[in-house]
């Protein structure tokens, strides 16, 4: 395992006591004096309420301009590669490992080799194309852990743990949903800890997006959306839009939260500031959303209230400041949809979908939603939560 756990330093509790007011407004530590990684978890979590940042909040500028230019020069030069997901490999779906495959549906590779009953999932990748972020479940206890494994699945290790096991705050501890950031630099992640609901169910505590480097240190908090409302909800699945200055991600409510079980997509800056709101409660938007390559749309699905795998949702796609929502798939819809994933080159749409009753593929799409073409077609295993990879580079 690499990486190195949070350290509890007096030093650090220092620092912390220094950037409190910081830290209760959800902003990250830097320039207040810490290092990254030196603040222990029990001191990241305050220790008196802090204020929740309103969903409604102000918007961030999201005017194009240099960052919006080069993001486009990018996606307009950008090799389209491999294609990572999620790939149960039983029938009754407890057991999942990483597979990899061409656009063109040739070339299959599983990639990772999970425990029996094991789950490797929530697949992303490095933004050279070479590397694959994701979680594993295959403890006893079911916890989740962030790993990385090269795209020929060679080298799969864990990435460090953030604390010790004995701390209170790492109780129930799971990491997972890992994002590489556009330069490569940094991971985002959620991680959920704390006791397990009185009321009964499996919630836990608190749920918030971290983000770290790539080899396990320098982890800092970066939301504080149950911070003061334990149980509440579960903060997962974030995406990085392309200049790397906003994250995308999934806010679902508990059935104790506001509003009760609900979904929705979120943004937020790097620097913890300027939360909002994107997507309406009553679309129910969730697992992670995919930025377009120019950043000028953020593509998401949604799903139905019950039972999961229940058809009904379908596939859509938001202008960044929220406005001119639109949907890609038919609707009403008899299929499951899974999330989606922009193609490096900003001209496709990789996406599962599943016939009620039926097993989950990968499917391909031009970003009007038309030309849908199947990628994988197989009975007996369920692909979801697709990723298209950039190409990587030829060896001068």
């Amino acid at each position: 395992m690499t990486g190195t756990r949070l350290s509890l330093t007096t030093t650090a509790r220092t620092r912390t006591s220094a950037c409190a007011g910081l830290l209760l407004a959800g902003v990250m530590l830097t320039g207040c004096g810490a290092e990254p990684g030196e603040i222990p978890l029990s001191e990241i979590l305050a220790e008196s309420p802090s204020a929740t940042p309103t969903p409604e909040a102000a918007v961030a500028d999201t005017t194009p301009g240099v960052a919006g230019a080069a993001a486009a020069a990018t996606a307009s030069t950008a090799r389209n590669g491999l294609i990572v997901s999620r790939t149960f490999l039983d029938a009754d779906r407890s057991t999942s490992a990483i597979f990899t495959v061409a656009a063109d549906g040739t070339g299959e590779r599983q990639v990772t080799q999970p425990s029996a009953r094991g789950r490797d999932d929530h697949p992303g990748w490095s933004p050279d194309g070479t590397t694959i972020a994701f979680d594993r479940s295959d403890s006893p206890d079911g916890l989740a852990r962030i790993w990385t494994v090269s795209a020929d699945g060679e080298g799969a290790h864990q990435v460090g743990e953030l604390c010790d096991a004995e701390a209170a705050d790492c109780v129930n501890e799971q990491e997972r949903a890992p994002a590489f950031s556009p330069d490569g630099k940094q991971l985002a992640f959620s991680r959920a800890w704390g006791a397990t609901n009185p009321a009964g169910g499996d919630q836990i505590q608190y749920s918030d997006l971290y983000l770290m480097s790539p080899d396990g240190t320098s982890a800092q908090r970066l939301t504080f959306l149950t911070n003061d409302k334990p149980y509440s909800g579960e903060v997962s699945n974030p995406s990085w839009s392309p200049d790397g200055k906003q994250l995308a991600f999934e806010y679902r409510t508990s059935a104790t939260g506001q509003p009760a079980s609900g979904r929705a997509i979120y943004v937020v800056n790097t620097d913890g500031t300027g939360m909002r709101r994107l997507t309406p409660w009553e679309l129910r938007a969730g697992e992670r959303a995919s930025w377009s390559p120019d950043g000028s749309q953020i593509m998401f699905t949604t799903y139905p209230a019950g039972t999961d795998y229940a058809p009904g949702g379908g596939i859509y796609t938001v202008n960044t400041d929220g406005t001119a929502i639109g949907a890609l798939t038919p609707g009403p819809s008899d299929v499951f949809y899974d999330a989606a994933s922009y193609a490096p080159d900003g001209q496709s749409i990789v996406f599962a979908q599943a016939p009620a009753g039926g097993s989950a593929d990968l499917f391909s799409m031009r970003t009007d939603g038309t030309n849908v073409t199947r990628i994988t077609s197989t009975a007996d295993r369920w692909r979801s939560r697709p990723s298209w990879g950039t190409a990587i580079a030829a060896a001068p």
